[in-house]
């Protein structure tokens, strides 16, 4: 997006119709070096189980669906690929990484032998027509928010060399490169449908052989991947099961269903674990956030704004409505992730100091309807919401909705007061920038249209914003990190009560090399066979 808004994200992953039963068997051909890495002898089939829908987009610019994005891992590929818990970056369609990422300009060469799905050679047009439609105000794709602000463009140096042309020196650019899945411009130019349909024609170590909506994704093993990464398995089948209860059952028993399953209940933990599971909690960027209407009286005043936060027991939320499995906010990055510093604004609960914030603003009665989303986990967590500001004196009325529907109404216009939902950026990436810009950024859907925030106070935060992401001295950088984070806790517009922990689940006497992520999905590259 420039912006990235939680109507594109809506939008990204809406569902694709009739459209998306979507089946292909893609013909492999011989060719290309065989990899030395040991975990490519292939062996038997692998089944996991993802709890979201894989029915929504698959337009790998595009999608924020949890099923396709965890999928697009492993079937395309994008030039710098990054470990997936800590974005250590690491060569991918590219045959290494640049030596020196300080300047102004960036030079990559493809891998040599590197190959579609339907045998045809990776190139450099390939890339420069992926970063072009990425770029393109036009299109206005996901991704964009990631890049307009630091990347001019990617030119073609060589049929397999390309040079990236910076704004300015961007000590992020590994990083962010590993949001851009490199896409082949015969299968997709023009075609962008089918790739929103389910189509998938990557050049990752696994192929799409069939697309089941709300049932499954098949894969096989890409026998001319030729990357750091190849298939472990002959096969997958990833199951869609977006209800907890069958997505336990799926790795419970003495022959579990599947081998890995994400998304797991804290509560199903121990029952997990005394069946011999492994079951581990990742901290991430998954959060319970408030989004105020500054337009809607009182909201526009930010002592109103910290005093709702204040009101809010973030140990109670995460002992009631997480079951343990998180940590309140003491920050507007995750306590737990490296990119975090504390606060100015720690949030801590504190009735006496909200009450106060409330006189001060010159507030003596308060009736607040807080627009929520439907899941069970929001639904546990906006109780205590509620107990916490009827407790100062908020008279607080619940109305719970269905996501599409209450971002619909929001998307239209409607006026509403607050909005307490779940978000998470980290599935694209860990770094203090990403986490920030997901959420304020220049021209927001989700801070300028539904928070209604504009003004001299945004508009200095986000050239803080900017001059933090483009110094390159680290030491300067984490102090202008600092300050935009004390700045985005003084104005709380959209920020987090708690972040959650999400639990991963599998049969270590079947599967090895696996690990919990603090974000949806799993992640099955380094996996073999036990």
């Amino acid at each position: 997006m420039s912006p990235i808004t939680r109507r594109s994200l809506l939008r990204y992953s809406a569902l694709a119709g009739a459209a998306t039963a979507f089946s292909s068997t893609l013909a492999a051909c011989s060719g290309g070096p065989a990899s030395t890495n040991t975990t490519g002898n292939s062996t038997g089939l692998l089944t996991a189980v993802i709890g979201y829908g894989n029915n929504q987009t698959w337009d790998p610019l595009q999608t924020a669906s949890a099923f396709s994005m965890a999928a697009n891992l492993h079937v395309y590929e994008s030039l710098v690929e990054g470990d997936p818990i800590t974005r250590e970056p690491f060569a991918g369609l590219a045959k290494a990484l640049p030596s020196d990422v300080s300047g102004t300009s960036i030079a990559f060469d493809l891998r040599d032998g590197a190959k579609w799905h339907d045998g045809t050679d990776v190139l450099a047009d390939d890339v420069v027509f992926t970063f072009a439609r990425a770029l393109d105000p036009k299109e206005n794709v996901l991704v964009r928010g990631f890049l307009a602000h630091w990347l001019r463009e990617v030119r073609k140096t060589g049929d397999r060399s390309v040079e990236f042309v910076l704004k300015a020196p961007f000590p992020y650019a590994l990083q962010r490169i590993q949001t851009v899945k490199i896409v082949p411009k015969h299968v997709y130019d023009g075609k962008w449908a089918d790739a929103v349909a389910g189509k998938v024609v990557g050049s990752g170590p696994y192929q799409v052989t069939e697309q089941a909506a709300l049932s499954h994704t098949s894969f096989e093993k890409f026998a001319q991947y030729n990357g750091p990464r190849p298939a472990a398995y002959d096969k997958m089948v990833w199951k869609s099961i977006v209800d907890a209860a069958p997505r336990v059952a799926a790795i419970s028993g003495a022959s579990p269903e599947a081998q890995i399953v994400e998304n797991i209940p804290a509560a199903n933990a121990d029952q997990l674990r005394s069946a011999g599971r492994t079951v581990e909690f990742a901290d991430g960027g998954n959060n319970l956030f408030l989004l105020f209407n500054t337009a809607h009286a009182p909201f526009g005043d930010k002592r109103v704004r910290q005093a709702l936060h204040y009101a809010i027991d973030g140990q109670k939320m995460v002992q009631i409505g997480l079951k343990g499995a998180g940590t309140p906010a003491t920050s507007f990055i995750n306590p737990k992730l490296p990119a975090s510093q504390p606060a100015a604004n720690d949030f801590a609960y504190n009735p006496d100091k909200a009450r106060d914030l409330l006189r001060q603003a010159g507030i003596t009665s308060l009736d607040i309807t807080l627009s929520t989303t439907n899941t069970s986990l929001v639904n546990d967590c906006v109780k205590v919401i509620k107990e916490g500001w009827d407790a100062i004196g908020v008279r607080t009325t619940l109305d719970s909705q269905d996501t599409k529907a209450l971002f619909s109404k929001l998307d239209a216009g409607n006026d509403f007061q607050v909005v307490a939902t779940t978000n998470n950026p980290q599935q694209f990436g860990n770094d203090a920038d990403l986490l920030t810009r997901y959420y304020y950024n220049d021209g927001s859907v989700m801070m300028k249209t539904y928070a209604r925030w504009t003004g001299p106070e945004s508009t200095a935060l986000l050239a803080l914003q900017d001059q933090a992401a483009t110094t390159t001295d680290e030491t300067q950088r984490k102090a202008l990190t600092k300050q935009l984070l004390d700045m985005i806790s003084e104005q709380a517009v959209i920020y987090p009560v708690v972040f959650t922990q999400l639990g991963t689940a599998w049969d270590g006497k079947k599967i090895t090399g696996v690990r919990a992520q603090g974000y949806p999905g799993i992640y099955v590259n380094q996996a073999k066979p036990a």
